[in-house]
Protein backbone atom coordinates (compact mmCIF):
# COMPACT_ATOMS: atom_id res chain seq x y z
CA UNK A 1 0.00 0.00 0.00
CA UNK A 2 1.46 3.22 -0.82
CA UNK A 3 0.64 7.21 0.10
CA UNK A 4 -2.23 8.53 -2.34
CA UNK A 5 -0.67 11.89 -4.02
CA UNK A 6 -2.12 14.41 -2.09
CA UNK A 7 -1.27 12.67 1.41
CA UNK A 8 2.02 12.91 0.19
CA UNK A 9 2.44 16.57 0.05
CA UNK A 10 0.62 17.62 3.12
CA UNK A 11 2.82 15.20 4.95
CA UNK A 12 5.63 15.71 3.17
CA UNK A 13 7.13 18.25 5.70
CA UNK A 14 6.60 15.99 8.91
CA UNK A 15 9.29 15.54 11.03
CA UNK A 16 10.21 13.43 14.49
CA UNK A 17 11.71 15.24 17.37
CA UNK A 18 15.10 14.64 16.95
CA UNK A 19 16.08 16.09 20.55
CA UNK A 20 12.78 13.70 22.35
CA UNK A 21 14.36 11.00 20.53
CA UNK A 22 17.96 11.80 22.47
CA UNK A 23 16.22 11.96 25.53
CA UNK A 24 14.64 8.61 25.45
CA UNK A 25 18.05 6.89 24.49
CA UNK A 26 19.60 8.54 27.24
CA UNK A 27 16.66 7.65 29.76
CA UNK A 28 16.82 4.22 28.85
CA UNK A 29 20.32 3.86 28.74
CA UNK A 30 20.19 4.85 32.29
CA UNK A 31 18.78 1.36 33.52
CA UNK A 32 21.71 -0.81 33.55
CA UNK A 33 24.53 2.24 32.75
CA UNK A 34 28.68 1.26 33.65
CA UNK A 35 31.02 3.71 34.54
CA UNK A 36 32.88 3.55 31.32
CA UNK A 37 29.62 4.98 30.05
CA UNK A 38 28.09 2.10 28.69
CA UNK A 39 24.86 -0.10 29.40
CA UNK A 40 25.05 -3.47 30.93
CA UNK A 41 20.78 -4.94 30.54
CA UNK A 42 21.02 -8.99 30.28
CA UNK A 43 18.31 -10.61 28.97
CA UNK A 44 15.84 -11.75 31.47
CA UNK A 45 17.44 -9.80 34.44
CA UNK A 46 15.96 -7.70 36.71
CA UNK A 47 17.43 -4.30 34.58
CA UNK A 48 15.62 -5.95 31.71
CA UNK A 49 12.56 -5.84 33.69
CA UNK A 50 13.02 -2.26 34.69
CA UNK A 51 13.61 -0.81 30.90
CA UNK A 52 10.80 -2.89 29.53
CA UNK A 53 8.88 -1.45 32.33
CA UNK A 54 9.70 1.27 31.00
CA UNK A 55 8.94 0.80 27.58
CA UNK A 56 5.85 -0.20 28.07
CA UNK A 57 4.86 3.12 30.07
CA UNK A 58 5.91 4.63 27.12
CA UNK A 59 3.93 3.04 25.04
CA UNK A 60 0.88 3.28 26.45
CA UNK A 61 1.36 7.01 26.87
CA UNK A 62 1.86 6.66 23.56
CA UNK A 63 -1.84 5.41 23.05
CA UNK A 64 -0.95 1.65 22.06
CA UNK A 65 -2.54 -1.01 22.71
CA UNK A 66 0.71 -3.86 24.54
CA UNK A 67 0.55 -7.36 24.91
CA UNK A 68 3.45 -9.43 25.35
CA UNK A 69 3.66 -13.58 24.14
CA UNK A 70 4.91 -16.11 25.75
CA UNK A 71 8.39 -15.85 24.93
CA UNK A 72 7.97 -12.39 26.39
CA UNK A 73 8.28 -10.45 23.32
CA UNK A 74 6.48 -6.86 23.93
CA UNK A 75 4.07 -5.71 21.22
CA UNK A 76 2.83 -2.10 20.96
CA UNK A 77 -0.03 -1.81 18.59
CA UNK A 78 -1.20 1.49 16.95
CA UNK A 79 -4.31 0.68 15.72
CA UNK A 80 -5.15 1.96 12.16
CA UNK A 81 -7.93 2.84 10.24
CA UNK A 82 -8.50 -0.56 8.84
CA UNK A 83 -7.28 -2.73 11.54
CA UNK A 84 -8.12 -6.10 9.67
CA UNK A 85 -5.16 -5.16 7.31
CA UNK A 86 -1.86 -6.46 7.98
CA UNK A 87 0.26 -4.58 10.62
CA UNK A 88 3.35 -2.18 9.14
CA UNK A 89 5.96 -3.47 12.00
CA UNK A 90 9.72 -1.89 13.17
CA UNK A 91 11.56 -3.04 16.39
CA UNK A 92 14.29 -4.06 17.85
CA UNK A 93 16.08 -5.17 21.06
CA UNK A 94 17.03 -3.55 24.18
CA UNK A 95 18.72 -5.96 25.90
CA UNK A 96 22.59 -5.30 25.64
CA UNK A 97 25.67 -7.08 26.29
CA UNK A 98 27.54 -7.18 29.17
CA UNK A 99 30.17 -4.39 28.38
CA UNK A 100 27.06 -2.71 25.95
CA UNK A 101 26.33 0.88 24.61
CA UNK A 102 23.52 3.00 24.62
CA UNK A 103 22.31 2.60 21.00
CA UNK A 104 22.50 -0.67 19.78
CA UNK A 105 18.78 -2.51 19.84
CA UNK A 106 17.69 0.26 22.02
CA UNK A 107 18.10 3.04 18.95
CA UNK A 108 15.46 0.34 16.52
CA UNK A 109 12.88 0.24 19.60
CA UNK A 110 12.62 4.56 20.43
CA UNK A 111 12.89 5.18 16.86
CA UNK A 112 10.17 3.27 16.62
CA UNK A 113 8.41 4.99 19.37
CA UNK A 114 9.54 8.42 18.02
CA UNK A 115 7.76 7.79 15.13
CA UNK A 116 4.42 6.80 17.28
CA UNK A 117 5.02 10.03 19.13
CA UNK A 118 5.27 11.79 15.85
CA UNK A 119 2.19 11.05 14.44
CA UNK A 120 0.31 11.31 17.39
CA UNK A 121 1.25 14.84 17.59
CA UNK A 122 0.39 15.44 14.33
CA UNK A 123 -2.39 13.57 14.19
CA UNK A 124 -2.12 11.31 11.56
CA UNK A 125 -3.80 8.44 11.14
CA UNK A 126 -2.76 5.41 8.95
CA UNK A 127 -4.37 2.93 7.05
CA UNK A 128 -3.02 -0.04 8.43
CA UNK A 129 -2.27 -0.48 11.81
CA UNK A 130 1.65 -0.17 13.26
CA UNK A 131 3.10 -2.00 15.82
CA UNK A 132 6.39 -1.80 17.67
CA UNK A 133 8.34 -4.98 18.95
CA UNK A 134 10.68 -5.51 21.79
CA UNK A 135 12.47 -8.70 20.73
CA UNK A 136 13.36 -11.17 23.98
CA UNK A 137 17.30 -11.87 24.27
CA UNK A 138 18.63 -10.89 20.85
CA UNK A 139 22.25 -10.35 22.43
CA UNK A 140 22.57 -13.97 23.51
CA UNK A 141 24.83 -12.83 25.80
CA UNK A 142 22.96 -14.64 29.09
CA UNK A 143 21.07 -17.22 26.73
CA UNK A 144 21.65 -19.37 23.63
CA UNK A 145 20.61 -18.94 20.73
CA UNK A 146 20.56 -15.12 19.45
CA UNK A 147 17.95 -13.32 18.64
CA UNK A 148 15.72 -15.52 20.49
CA UNK A 149 12.18 -14.28 20.55
CA UNK A 150 12.35 -12.68 17.17
CA UNK A 151 14.17 -16.57 16.09
CA UNK A 152 10.29 -18.10 18.03
CA UNK A 153 8.41 -15.56 16.17
CA UNK A 154 9.24 -15.90 12.55
CA UNK A 155 9.29 -20.10 13.39
CA UNK A 156 13.15 -20.48 13.34
CA UNK A 157 13.44 -22.83 16.31
CA UNK A 158 10.56 -23.83 18.75
CA UNK A 159 9.08 -22.13 21.62
CA UNK A 160 9.52 -24.81 24.26
CA UNK A 161 13.19 -25.16 22.97
CA UNK A 162 13.57 -21.84 23.56
CA UNK A 163 12.02 -21.82 26.81
CA UNK A 164 14.32 -24.69 28.33
CA UNK A 165 17.50 -22.91 27.52
CA UNK A 166 19.82 -22.40 30.75
CA UNK A 167 22.49 -19.66 31.64
CA UNK A 168 25.53 -20.39 33.29
CA UNK A 169 23.90 -20.14 36.48
CA UNK A 170 21.13 -23.02 35.11
CA UNK A 171 17.96 -20.56 35.05
CA UNK A 172 15.84 -21.38 32.62
CA UNK A 173 14.67 -19.01 29.92
CA UNK A 174 10.91 -19.88 31.66
CA UNK A 175 12.27 -19.43 34.76
CA UNK A 176 13.71 -15.86 34.22
CA UNK A 177 10.39 -14.75 31.81
CA UNK A 178 8.38 -15.70 35.15
CA UNK A 179 10.50 -13.76 37.83
CA UNK A 180 10.57 -10.64 35.92
CA UNK A 181 6.69 -10.83 35.31
CA UNK A 182 7.16 -11.04 30.98
CA UNK A 183 5.66 -15.25 30.58
CA UNK A 184 3.24 -13.59 28.37
CA UNK A 185 -0.29 -15.12 27.97
CA UNK A 186 -0.41 -14.24 24.09
CA UNK A 187 0.13 -17.43 21.46
CA UNK A 188 3.57 -17.24 19.48
CA UNK A 189 1.48 -17.21 15.90
CA UNK A 190 2.39 -20.34 13.97
CA UNK A 191 2.86 -18.27 11.04
CA UNK A 192 4.03 -14.52 11.62
CA UNK A 193 3.58 -13.37 7.91
CA UNK A 194 -0.34 -13.76 8.79
CA UNK A 195 -0.28 -10.49 11.44
CA UNK A 196 2.56 -8.26 9.38
CA UNK A 197 2.74 -6.56 6.14
CA UNK A 198 5.84 -5.02 6.92
CA UNK A 199 8.94 -5.35 9.22
CA UNK A 200 11.56 -1.84 9.48
CA UNK A 201 14.79 -1.80 11.83
CA UNK A 202 16.56 0.99 12.42
CA UNK A 203 20.15 0.30 14.07
CA UNK A 204 23.54 1.76 13.95
CA UNK A 205 25.65 0.19 11.50
CA UNK A 206 28.05 -2.03 14.00
CA UNK A 207 31.09 -0.74 11.36
CA UNK A 208 32.75 1.59 10.05
CA UNK A 209 31.85 1.90 6.42
CA UNK A 210 29.25 4.62 6.70
CA UNK A 211 31.54 6.98 8.94
CA UNK A 212 34.35 6.64 6.21
CA UNK A 213 32.31 7.06 3.42
CA UNK A 214 30.96 10.46 5.37
CA UNK A 215 27.58 9.15 4.62
CA UNK A 216 24.58 9.43 6.62
CA UNK A 217 21.77 6.10 5.66
CA UNK A 218 22.71 2.90 5.03
CA UNK A 219 19.72 1.24 2.85
CA UNK A 220 21.01 -2.12 3.52
CA UNK A 221 20.27 -4.81 1.27
CA UNK A 222 20.76 -8.10 2.56
CA UNK A 223 22.54 -9.62 5.76
CA UNK A 224 25.64 -11.96 5.26
CA UNK A 225 25.15 -15.55 6.22
CA UNK A 226 27.17 -17.64 8.64
CA UNK A 227 28.80 -20.48 9.16
CA UNK A 228 30.45 -21.00 12.62
CA UNK A 229 32.78 -23.85 13.49
CA UNK A 230 34.44 -25.88 16.28
CA UNK A 231 37.57 -27.31 15.26
CA UNK A 232 40.13 -29.14 17.19
CA UNK A 233 43.78 -30.08 16.74
CA UNK A 234 45.37 -32.61 18.31
CA UNK A 235 48.92 -33.02 18.66
CA UNK A 236 51.24 -34.32 21.19
CA UNK A 237 52.52 -32.22 24.46
CA UNK A 238 56.23 -32.54 24.96
CA UNK A 239 59.30 -31.05 26.75
CA UNK A 240 60.28 -27.92 24.45
CA UNK A 241 63.81 -28.48 25.34
CA UNK A 242 64.67 -32.07 24.50
CA UNK A 243 62.42 -32.14 21.64
CA UNK A 244 63.81 -31.09 18.25
CA UNK A 245 61.95 -28.70 16.15
CA UNK A 246 61.69 -31.94 12.97
CA UNK A 247 60.22 -33.96 15.59
CA UNK A 248 57.59 -32.06 16.99
CA UNK A 249 53.55 -32.68 16.51
CA UNK A 250 52.93 -29.19 17.71
CA UNK A 251 49.46 -28.47 17.71
CA UNK A 252 49.45 -24.73 18.33
CA UNK A 253 51.51 -24.17 15.05
CA UNK A 254 49.39 -25.94 12.82
CA UNK A 255 46.40 -23.70 14.48
CA UNK A 256 48.74 -20.80 13.20
CA UNK A 257 48.62 -21.52 10.06
CA UNK A 258 44.87 -21.95 9.96
CA UNK A 259 44.52 -18.60 11.32
CA UNK A 260 46.59 -17.43 8.50
CA UNK A 261 44.35 -19.44 6.18
CA UNK A 262 41.02 -17.92 7.25
CA UNK A 263 42.16 -14.47 6.60
CA UNK A 264 43.49 -15.65 3.40
CA UNK A 265 40.09 -17.36 2.42
CA UNK A 266 38.09 -14.34 3.57
CA UNK A 267 40.36 -11.76 1.22
CA UNK A 268 40.11 -14.46 -1.69
CA UNK A 269 36.05 -13.84 -1.55
CA UNK A 270 36.07 -10.00 -1.39
CA UNK A 271 34.37 -7.90 -1.08
CA UNK A 272 31.85 -9.06 1.36
CA UNK A 273 33.55 -12.20 2.96
CA UNK A 274 34.56 -12.28 6.17
CA UNK A 275 37.18 -14.85 8.41
CA UNK A 276 37.38 -14.77 11.60
CA UNK A 277 39.11 -16.79 14.49
CA UNK A 278 37.98 -15.05 17.18
CA UNK A 279 38.54 -17.80 20.54
CA UNK A 280 41.28 -20.39 21.01
CA UNK A 281 42.26 -22.32 24.04
CA UNK A 282 45.77 -23.98 24.00
CA UNK A 283 46.54 -27.32 25.80
CA UNK A 284 48.02 -27.62 28.51
CA UNK A 285 49.19 -23.83 28.23
CA UNK A 286 52.55 -24.26 29.85
CA UNK A 287 55.17 -22.19 29.50
CA UNK A 288 57.94 -25.02 28.57
CA UNK A 289 55.59 -27.65 26.81
CA UNK A 290 54.66 -28.03 23.32
CA UNK A 291 50.80 -27.19 22.95
CA UNK A 292 49.01 -30.90 22.51
CA UNK A 293 45.77 -29.88 21.40
CA UNK A 294 44.29 -26.36 20.33
CA UNK A 295 40.53 -25.67 20.14
CA UNK A 296 39.11 -22.65 18.05
CA UNK A 297 36.50 -21.11 16.60
CA UNK A 298 36.09 -19.94 12.83
CA UNK A 299 33.53 -17.48 11.37
CA UNK A 300 32.57 -17.41 8.05
CA UNK A 301 30.63 -14.81 6.21
CA UNK A 302 29.49 -13.90 2.49
CA UNK A 303 26.23 -12.45 0.69
CA UNK A 304 25.53 -15.03 -1.21
CA UNK A 305 25.00 -19.08 -0.40
CA UNK A 306 27.63 -20.31 -3.39
CA UNK A 307 30.30 -18.15 -1.97
CA UNK A 308 29.96 -19.18 1.52
CA UNK A 309 29.72 -22.90 0.32
CA UNK A 310 33.25 -22.05 -1.21
CA UNK A 311 34.36 -20.94 1.90
CA UNK A 312 33.76 -23.64 3.78
CA UNK A 313 35.08 -25.71 0.89
CA UNK A 314 38.20 -24.19 1.53
CA UNK A 315 38.36 -24.25 5.44
CA UNK A 316 37.78 -27.94 5.23
CA UNK A 317 41.02 -27.97 3.08
CA UNK A 318 43.26 -25.44 4.91
CA UNK A 319 42.39 -27.66 8.30
CA UNK A 320 43.30 -30.83 6.48
CA UNK A 321 46.43 -28.97 5.01
CA UNK A 322 47.90 -27.54 8.04
CA UNK A 323 47.01 -30.90 9.98
CA UNK A 324 49.37 -32.41 7.58
CA UNK A 325 52.30 -30.09 7.59
CA UNK A 326 52.19 -30.26 11.46
CA UNK A 327 51.31 -33.89 12.09
CA UNK A 328 48.44 -33.58 14.19
CA UNK A 329 44.98 -34.95 13.73
CA UNK A 330 42.40 -32.12 13.30
CA UNK A 331 38.34 -32.32 13.67
CA UNK A 332 35.76 -29.91 12.26
CA UNK A 333 32.12 -29.32 13.48
CA UNK A 334 29.65 -26.64 11.81
CA UNK A 335 27.50 -25.25 14.75
CA UNK A 336 25.86 -22.31 13.17
CA UNK A 337 24.19 -22.37 10.01
CA UNK A 338 22.21 -18.45 8.81
CA UNK A 339 21.86 -18.69 5.07
CA UNK A 340 22.44 -15.04 3.72
CA UNK A 341 19.41 -13.03 4.01
CA UNK A 342 18.39 -10.57 0.98
CA UNK A 343 16.01 -7.78 2.02
CA UNK A 344 12.63 -7.10 0.27
CA UNK A 345 13.62 -4.96 -2.55
CA UNK A 346 10.26 -2.77 -2.61
CA UNK A 347 11.11 -1.84 1.27
CA UNK A 348 14.84 -1.46 0.45
CA UNK A 349 13.09 0.98 -2.14
CA UNK A 350 10.90 2.59 0.63
CA UNK A 351 14.44 3.09 2.52
CA UNK A 352 16.20 4.54 -0.58
CA UNK A 353 13.04 6.68 -1.68
CA UNK A 354 13.05 8.10 2.18
CA UNK A 355 16.73 9.06 1.91
CA UNK A 356 16.71 10.80 -1.25
CA UNK A 357 13.49 12.68 -0.01
CA UNK A 358 15.01 14.39 2.95
CA UNK A 359 18.33 15.16 0.83
CA UNK A 360 20.25 12.76 2.75
CA UNK A 361 23.15 10.83 1.60
CA UNK A 362 23.09 7.04 1.00
CA UNK A 363 24.60 3.95 0.16
CA UNK A 364 23.71 0.39 -0.21
CA UNK A 365 25.26 -1.90 2.57
CA UNK A 366 25.31 -5.59 3.30
CA UNK A 367 24.95 -6.04 7.29
CA UNK A 368 27.69 -8.12 8.16
CA UNK A 369 25.88 -8.47 12.07
CA UNK A 370 23.07 -10.83 13.00
CA UNK A 371 19.64 -8.60 13.58
CA UNK A 372 16.06 -9.93 14.11
CA UNK A 373 15.13 -8.41 10.29
CA UNK A 374 16.87 -11.61 9.44
CA UNK A 375 14.58 -13.81 11.36
CA UNK A 376 11.53 -11.65 9.91
CA UNK A 377 13.00 -11.13 6.43
CA UNK A 378 12.11 -15.21 6.16
CA UNK A 379 8.14 -14.45 7.26
CA UNK A 380 7.16 -11.05 5.84
CA UNK A 381 8.70 -8.12 3.49
CA UNK A 382 11.99 -6.90 6.02
CA UNK A 383 14.18 -3.98 5.28
CA UNK A 384 16.45 -2.03 7.41
CA UNK A 385 18.13 0.88 7.71
CA UNK A 386 21.56 2.07 9.40
CA UNK A 387 22.94 5.25 10.64
CA UNK A 388 26.19 5.45 11.36
CA UNK A 389 28.13 4.76 14.52
CA UNK A 390 31.82 6.22 15.79
CA UNK A 391 34.93 4.81 14.25
CA UNK A 392 32.81 2.00 13.93
CA UNK A 393 32.70 0.69 17.14
CA UNK A 394 29.79 -1.37 19.10
CA UNK A 395 29.27 -4.01 21.69
CA UNK A 396 31.18 -1.86 24.04
CA UNK A 397 30.87 0.82 26.45
CA UNK A 398 32.39 3.48 24.31
CA UNK A 399 29.67 3.16 21.63
CA UNK A 400 28.23 6.33 20.32
CA UNK A 401 26.48 8.32 17.74
CA UNK A 402 25.45 11.67 16.85
CA UNK A 403 21.81 12.81 17.39
CA UNK A 404 21.58 14.50 13.77
CA UNK A 405 22.38 10.98 12.56
CA UNK A 406 19.98 9.14 14.45
CA UNK A 407 17.29 12.08 14.25
CA UNK A 408 17.92 11.60 10.30
CA UNK A 409 17.50 7.49 10.16
CA UNK A 410 14.43 7.71 12.55
CA UNK A 411 12.82 9.98 9.91
CA UNK A 412 13.92 7.73 7.25
CA UNK A 413 12.06 4.93 9.61
CA UNK A 414 8.41 7.63 9.44
CA UNK A 415 8.58 7.64 6.01
CA UNK A 416 9.18 4.03 5.09
CA UNK A 417 6.33 2.87 7.42
CA UNK A 418 4.17 5.75 6.43
CA UNK A 419 5.09 4.63 2.33
CA UNK A 420 3.54 1.31 3.34
CA UNK A 421 0.83 1.57 5.83
CA UNK A 422 -0.58 4.62 3.73
CA UNK A 423 -2.89 7.52 5.42
CA UNK A 424 -6.10 7.13 6.26
CA UNK A 425 -8.23 9.80 4.10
Amino acid sequence: MTLAANAVDSLADLRVDGARLWQSLMDLARIGATDKGGVCRLALTDLDRQGRDLFSDWARQAGCELRVDAIGNIFARRPGRNNALPAVMTGSHIDTQPTGGKFDGNYGVLAGLEVLRTLNDAGVQTEAPLELVVWTNEEGSRFVPVMMGSGVYAGAFTLDHALGQRDRDGVSVRDALAAIGYAGAAAVPPLARDGVGAYFEAHIEQGPVLEAADTVIGVVTAALGQRWYDVVLTGVEAHAGPTPMPLRRDALLAASDLVRAVNDIALAHAPNARGTVGWMDVFPNSRNVIPGRVSLSVDLRAADDATLSAMDVALRAAVDAAARRGGVSAHVEQVVYFAPQPFAQALVQAVRDGARDLSLSAMEVVSGAGHDAVYMARVAPAAMIFVPCKDGISHNEIEDARPDHLEAGCNVLLRAMLAQAGVAA
